[in-house]
C-alpha cells in the first residue's frame, strides 16, 4: 500500500463546478402549454437524499417539475438546503414563464430541504396563498408478529 493522497479542489475546479450548477439551472425546463389561471400548486417532496419540485395547476395535471438531480447536483450535495432553494428557484421562473402567480404549496416529507424550498419561493416573487404539511404518518402502524413459540 503506497501513500494515501488527499486530492483538493483548486480553486479554479471549484469555480468549474459552479458554473456546471448555473448552468445546468440555465438549461431550458420541459413546459407544457401555458394555462388560462394564474393559479396553481406546487408539491415539494423533500428525502434525505433529494428534493423534488412539482409544478401543477389547480386540478393537479403536471405542468413542469425539476429536482436536485436534474440541475446538476450530485451524490450528497442533492440533500442540502442549498440545492433545495436552487431548485426553488428554476421552478419559479418556470411559473412566472407560465403566467402563475398565485401557488399552493404542498410538502411531503422530512428532508433538509423543505423550508428553504419555501423560503425561495417567496423570495422569488411567487405569492403564496397557503402552506400544506402532507407527509404520510402512521397511526398504530402495521399488526406486529405473533408471538413466538419454541
Amino acid at each position: 500500500m503506497g501513500k494515501k493522497r488527499i486530492v483538493a479542489k483548486t480553486e479554479e475546479e471549484l469555480l468549474k463546478e459552479t458554473e456546471r450548477v448555473e448552468a445546468g439551472m440555465k438549461k431550458e425546463i420541459k413546459t407544457k402549454k401555458p394555462s388560462k389561471t394564474k393559479e396553481g400548486k406546487i408539491c415539494i417532496s423533500s428525502s434525505y437524499n433529494n428534493t423534488l419540485i412539482t409544478l401543477t395547476d389547480l386540478h393537479g395535471n403536471v405542468l413542469t417539475w425539476a429536482s436536485a438531480g436534474s440541475i446538476g447536483f450530485k451524490g450528497t450535495k442533492k440533500a442540502t438546503p442549498f440545492a433545495a432553494s436552487k431548485v426553488a428557484e428554476a421552478i419559479s421562473l418556470a411559473a412566472k414563464r407560465l403566467g402563475i402567480e398565485k401557488i399552493a404549496v404542498l410538502v411531503k416529507g422530512i428532508g433538509s430541504g423543505r423550508e428553504s424550498a419555501i423560503r425561495s419561493l417567496a423570495v422569488h416573487g411567487l405569492e403564496i396563498v397557503s402552506i400544506s404539511d402532507i407527509t404520510p404518518v402512521p397511526h398504530n402502524g402495521c399488526r406486529p408478529p405473533k408471538v413466538r413459540r419454541v
